[in-house]
């Protein structure tokens, strides 16, 4: 009981609470998302939203590498701070684009996720990640 009072916070503590949200916000929809992209490719490609002007095939296959692949690394720890970069594009595109910036309506879940994933730019991957395996 004295441990959940308490203002202290220990690095364990943080690496757990970074692996968490790592896999939470990589792997229980973002993932989903991309695999559907992935595999729908051809039927989604030509009315795929253009926000960039560099044309739906274009767009589509961006949003497919960070959906599914960044969202990958992102859950492996790996290369954490650089794939929360697409993600961070894509999910402020879904929110100011095609949601119009309604935070707290279709675009809801897209704030959501544009919070985790710039958490995860500030705090790194945590103790508990590929990253930090490679780097010893």
């Amino acid at each position: 009981m004295k441990k959940l009072f308490s203002i202290r916070c220990s690095d364990n503590s943080l690496s757990f609470a970074a692996l968490i949200l790592r896999i939470g916000a990589g792997s229980l929809i973002m993932v989903n998302h991309g695999l559907d992209k992935l595999m729908h490719f051809a039927q989604k490609a030509p009315r795929f939203a253009d926000p960039f002007g560099i044309g739906t095939t274009t767009s589509l296959s961006m949003v497919l590498f960070a959906e599914f692949f960044c969202a990958v690394f992102i859950i492996l720890g790996l290369f954490t701070r650089l794939a929360c970069i697409p993600l961070i594009v894509a999910m402020s595109v879904a929110l100011f684009y095609a949601h119009s910036g309604d935070f707290f309506g279709k675009g809801e879940l897209a704030a959501i996720y544009l919070t985790c994933f710039i958490t995860l730019l500030f705090t790194g991957p945590g103790k508990v990640s590929l990253d930090r395996f490679i780097g010893k």
